[in-house]
């Protein structure tokens, strides 16, 4: 997975429709999720379309997700919170200010807010998988 910094570098470049075309490559290039993975208990509340994070067990301390969704432009921004917290120590993201780290894409600018309004949902449940693999 890309960088959020290379991915903004290229997202900064373009307009309009091709930055829908990169979030739409960014979905694509996510790691496949197994549908027996896309469950109740994976589904992310809140969002306008079906997203599903599932974290993947590290013994190393570091986060991996595999993610999700039926809606092309979702999945591209659910590839922009991973790369922000994708394999980092699960201390670094628990810490890490990851709606800061996405503000430079100004999505709700870009996007309709029925495209945007999960993104913290999503953020949450990052950063609590991180907060649980700390407590144990």
């Amino acid at each position: 997975m890309r960088s959020l910094d290379d991915i903004f570098e290229e997202y900064d470049f373009l307009d309009g429709d091709d930055r829908y075309r990169l979030l739409i490559d960014l979905g694509r290039e996510l790691e496949p999720m197994p549908d027996a993975l896309k469950t109740d208990a994976t589904l992310v509340r809140g969002c306008s379309a079906s997203v599903w994070v599932y974290p993947v067990s590290q013994d190393n301390g570091r986060l991996h997700f595999l993610a999700d969704s039926n809606a092309a432009i979702t999945k591209g921004i659910v590839a922009l919170v991973l790369a922000a917290v994708q394999d980092q120590p699960a201390a670094d993201v628990a810490a890490m200010d990851v709606t800061g780290a996405l503000a430079r894409f100004d999505l709700t600018r870009q996007l309709s807010s029925n495209r945007t309004q999960g993104v913290p949902n999503m953020i949450a449940l990052v950063q609590d998988t991180a907060r649980r693999l700390i407590a144990e």
